[in-house]
């Protein structure tokens, strides 16, 4: 985990992009408190201790028990354990009920080595896909880590 941190803070350096600065506040999407969650259903929830947690840290955020909505803005910073998943953004949106977050402002995302940059970047929790639009006259931008086959190892067919 901290190596994945170390290659994020030098692939933000090496894209010329700014480290965001220490944040003040701290939450938890999955608060039953945020969702209004009985605390009996809380206690058979996907927790903390599981790994199951997204986690996000930010200068403000907002939750609707109503909508199911959260929202955290200013110095987004995002970790989501169960998937590997580490973002920054400028803010940051959580529908509960769709299951799907939405980041906006200089978005990052960092997910086993593989990278994607954009404007605006959507993640489908259920399907576990990424949906990214860049800005007005620009392009997203994705690095991913492609590794050689066992092709190397094994000899061609046909060949002792």
């Amino acid at each position: 985990m901290k190596s994945d941190l170390k290659y994020t803070n030098r692939l933000r350096h090496n894209l010329g992009l700014r480290l965001f600065l220490p944040v003040t506040l701290v939450g938890t999407i999955a608060l039953p408190t945020f969702l209004n969650i009985p605390q009996a259903q809380a206690q058979n929830k996907p927790s903390a201790a599981d790994g199951s947690a997204l986690t996000v840290r930010s200068d403000v955020q907002e939750a609707n028990s109503k909508t199911g909505v959260v929202t955290a803005r200013g110095n987004v910073q995002i970790n989501y354990p169960a998937r590997q998943i580490q973002a920054t953004a400028a803010q940051a949106q959580y529908f509960s009920r769709e299951r799907r977050l939405v980041l906006n402002g200089n978005v990052f995302v960092l997910q086993e080595g593989n990278s994607i940059q954009g404007e605006t970047i959507t993640y489908l929790i259920d399907e576990g896909r990424f949906v990214a639009l860049p800005q007005q006259n620009q392009q997203v931008e994705s690095i991913y880590i492609v590794t050689d086959s066992d092709s190397t190892t094994s000899p061609a067919p046909g060949l002792p």
